[in-house]
């Protein structure tokens, strides 16, 4: 269980009611700290000011352009009471979208809360090839985020530890994501960064390192020309390992 349904969920699921009446399928909780503290991974995308809310989905049987009014109008009083902005599904769309956002809702899938309705991932699974797929291209992006950062940063390393302090979150997400993949425990993320290890063969504490930052507010800077170099070579080493994952 990801967290008990709160007076707040239960009111936010009241208003969907109010708006949608019997075309509300479901309503669903899920992680207070979903991956990464901004994520636009493929298309859902929360921004940066509700990354500490309480996140949700609906799917509902179909969604008109009052319905987005009337909920527009409710999202401060969402945003208030500890909500994000949620996630708006049609029930065909919701099917239709396993393959397109697997590491997203395949996340969801391994731990939410249904607040009211059916639980919308009943019957819903991610394939591993698509999981894998995901992988990849979160993988790949994040090394091209990192070597188009460290150009931008034009040698500073005030510029450089930002980089690595604002990476970090979207880096253990993507561990996550692989660990996941592979079956393995993505409750805690020093275990997950410690998988990475062995997995990669790196002993230098390095992906350990970067993990522990996800939520730092900064970075010494003599600490951050250090570690870049590491942090470089984990994230090139775990892209070709999600590429070669399940051909081995």
């Amino acid at each position: 269980m990801l967290m008990p349904v709160s007076d707040a969920l239960r009111r936010f699921a009241r208003d969907l009611g109010e708006i949608f009446g019997e075309r509300l399928q479901s309503v669903a909780a899920y992680g207070r700290h979903a991956p990464g503290r901004t994520r636009d991974h493929g298309g859902l995308r929360h921004e940066e000011g509700d990354a500490d809310g309480a996140h949700t989905l609906a799917i509902v049987d179909r969604i008109t352009r009052d319905d987005l009014q009337a909920c527009a109008r409710r999202v401060p009083a969402w945003h208030a009471a500890g909500l994000a902005t949620p996630l708006l599904f049609a029930a065909r769309e919701f099917e239709r979208s396993l393959d397109a956002f697997p590491l997203e809702l395949g996340a969801i899938l391994a731990d939410h809360e249904v607040v009211v309705g059916r639980d919308p991932f009943e019957k819903a699974a991610v394939l591993e090839a698509d999981l894998r797929r995901g992988c990849e291209v979160q993988a790949r992006s994040h090394l091209l985020h990192l070597r188009e950062g460290v150009l931008e940063t034009g040698g500073r390393a005030d510029a450089l530890s930002l980089l690595i302090v604002q990476s970090a979150a979207p880096f253990a997400a993507l561990l996550q994501s692989v660990a996941r993949l592979e079956g393995a425990d993505v409750s805690d993320q020093g275990r997950v960064a410690r998988h990475a290890e062995r997995r990669l063969g790196l002993t230098d504490g390095v992906i350990s390192r970067i993990v522990a930052l996800a939520g730092a507010s900064d970075l010494a800077s003599d600490e951050a020309t250090a570690l870049f170099p590491g942090y470089l070579a984990a994230v090139e080493a775990l892209v070709a390992y999600v590429d070669g994952w399940g051909r081995r």
